[in-house]
């Protein structure tokens, strides 16, 4: 079996047979049911919380408020994954709310019940008297002087500002044979997967262990920060994930709600499951992107970039859970695969009343080429090119490559296009569209009351991102080979690729290779699944130790067998 050979994919026999097993199909004896009451506000005062009637409700275990959660942990904010990029204290995510609600959706209070049905109606019967306070929705009025917080204690809206250049663009513009602007809103999105966010804990006394099983993308980081918050260490949290219907960016967060089913397990001594529903999600599930672009670009007489330059307001939420990456990834992806000699981009990070913004399907680096991609046709309309032609003479060369930016990436390191034939792909992108005669397609549609259009855009995007991804490759006394890994599989046939790159250092049927991914009992240390990553760096780390294992077992069997490691070799596993 060789590395990329086709196969029929692991995964998909239990996932087609109905047998895979998602958080809400795991049962514990004595499992508690929680629901959580949400602020119906974008912005308010809490001035008190009224439970006595959803505590009377028959089958109600507890109501637990801030007080009740905060009191077991080391503190209400949740810890920052990335801590290299500062901001605010008032921006940082909290658990739960003691006397602020700052957007629709934020949980404020958790009920606990025998069943989510009593859950829900006890949740309905806790009274909140809720003082509105200001509301800023539009990130561009948040960045206004003089406008409302969107948190009381904050001085003031703005996150970050910061700029990304390079090269000269007040002398390029001062150049140009031609100057066109563009303005644009890239408005909100959410990743919507099938399956919501969810999240089950129990706390077993006896081995001073509290296990949670969550749908999530990044199981190390749900883990480390239950670590921090309740004082833990390693070998008293584990979280485990089962099979994860869909990510997409809005499960790689550590949500409040992990943290609080997890404390109240802990209070009530029983398990405690909690799964979001679609209203849920729609309200308080982490979105992306609201950004407005204003942009200028120079170029020659042929239609040739001379520079860019421009701002970028963008809207982070209410609280920035995932550090500055999606406007940080937007101002250094503009260049696309295209020759830029000059840049400049200023971009400011702006708090408002919503629910707060994270990579979803891209992480910045969409935006950064919807916006080039609109500039290029503003470009060829203004100078009455064809749309092709002005990405043709844009596209970096091929023999240019290796190119690398004078930019670097958000840990510092450079921008390097390491291959790749962008004019060719290109050509044969319009010649199989037939783009060339699609005007004749197109006016005879026309005639027919029938409207068509053809959309041209190149996109070039980091994957592979660090910086780094563990893998334990083990045999036991059976002869069994497992995996085990921090990578996160999530649909992408994660365990396939693992599988056929352990199999190939032992000339095994990968079928015959397990992998067990997302627990944190079986590997110490991960990163999780995003950003395109879990073949460079997870396959990566299970070749290694795979040919470790494999070193080792020659050199078992070459003793065993009285003759030379170098005359051994594996033969269908044996």
């Amino acid at each position: 079996m060789t590395v990329g050979e086709p196969i029929k994919r692991l995964e998909d026999q239990n996932l087609l047979t109905g047998q895979a097993r998602y958080l809400d199909d795991i049962a514990h004896p004595g499992t508690l049911e929680a629901a959580f009451v949400r602020s119906p506000l974008a912005h308010a005062a809490i001035l008190s919380i009224d439970m006595a009637e959803a505590l009377a409700l028959p089958g109600v275990h507890a109501v637990y408020t801030h007080d009740d959660i905060i009191a077991q942990l080391t503190g209400n904010t949740i810890p920052a994954d990335q801590r290299d990029w500062p901001f605010p204290e008032t921006a940082k995510p909290v658990v739960l709310p003691k006397d602020e609600v700052c957007f629709v959706g934020e949980p404020v209070a958790i009920v606990i019940a025998n069943s989510r049905y009593i859950a829900e109606d006890a949740a309905a019967l806790v009274d909140i008297d809720y003082d509105p306070l200001p509301v800023v929705a539009d990130c561009r009025d948040g960045a206004a002087p003089g406008a409302p917080t969107v948190h009381r204690a904050a001085d003031s809206n703005i996150v970050a500002e910061f700029r990304t250049a390079y090269g000269d663009c007040d002398q390029a513009f001062a150049s140009a044979e031609h100057i066109v602007t563009v303005s644009l809103k890239q408005h909100r999105g959410a990743g919507h997967p099938i399956e919501g966010c969810g999240v089950l804990a129990r706390y077993d006394p006896i081995a001073d262990l509290l296990t949670v099983w969550t749908s999530s993308q990044t199981p190390h980081k749900v883990r480390n920060a239950l670590m921090d918050l309740l004082g833990l260490d390693e070998n008293g949290v584990r979280v485990i994930l089962p099979e994860v219907g869909g990510g997409f960016g809005s499960k790689n967060a550590v949500y409040p709600e992990e943290v609080v089913v997890a404390v109240s397990a802990r209070l009530l001594g029983k398990p405690v499951k909690w799964i979001e529903d679609r209203r849920e999600h729609f309200l308080a599930a982490i979105q992306e992107r609201d950004q407005f672009w204003e942009l200028e670009a120079a170029t020659d007489a042929g239609g040739r970039l001379l520079g860019i330059r421009g701002n970028i307001i963008h809207d982070q939420g209410a609280y920035t859970l995932l550090g500055l990456n999606i406007p940080h990834n937007c101002s250094i992806a503009v260049c696309g695969p295209y020759v830029l000699p000059n840049y400049q981009m200023d971009v400011v990070v702006v708090e408002t009343n919503r629910v707060g913004s994270i990579p979803v399907r891209g992480a910045g680096y969409p935006q950064a080429n919807f916006a080039m991609e609109r500039v290029l046709d503003r470009v060829a309309q203004e100078l009455g090119m064809d749309r092709a032609e002005v990405r043709r003479v844009n596209l970096i060369p091929a023999d240019e490559m290796p190119y690398e930016l004078p930019l670097k990436t958000r840990e510092g390191t450079p921008l390097i296009y390491d291959s790749g034939d962008y004019p060719r792909c290109q050509a044969l992108a319009l010649e199989g569209s037939g783009y060339d005669a699609f005007s004749d397609r197109q006016a005879r549609a026309r005639a027919e009351g029938r409207y068509l259009g053809i959309g041209l855009a190149n996109m070039v995007k980091v994957t592979g991102r660090g910086p780094f991804e563990s893998a334990i490759v083990r045999a036991d006394r059976s002869g069994q080979i497992t995996i085990y890994t921090g990578a996160m599989a999530m649909g992408q046939g994660t365990a396939t690729m693992l599988a056929q790159i352990c199999a190939a250092a032992f000339d095994l049927d990968p079928r015959e290779v397990k992998v067990v991914a997302g627990d944190t009992g079986t590997v110490s240390i991960g990163i999780g699944g995003y950003g395109s990553r879990q073949t460079v760096n997870a396959g990566s780390s299970v070749h290694l130790a795979a040919q470790e294992i494999r070193e080792k077992a020659l050199k078992v069997a070459a003793h065993a067998l009285e003759v030379s490691a170098r005359d051994l070799e594996f033969v269908q596993g044996e």
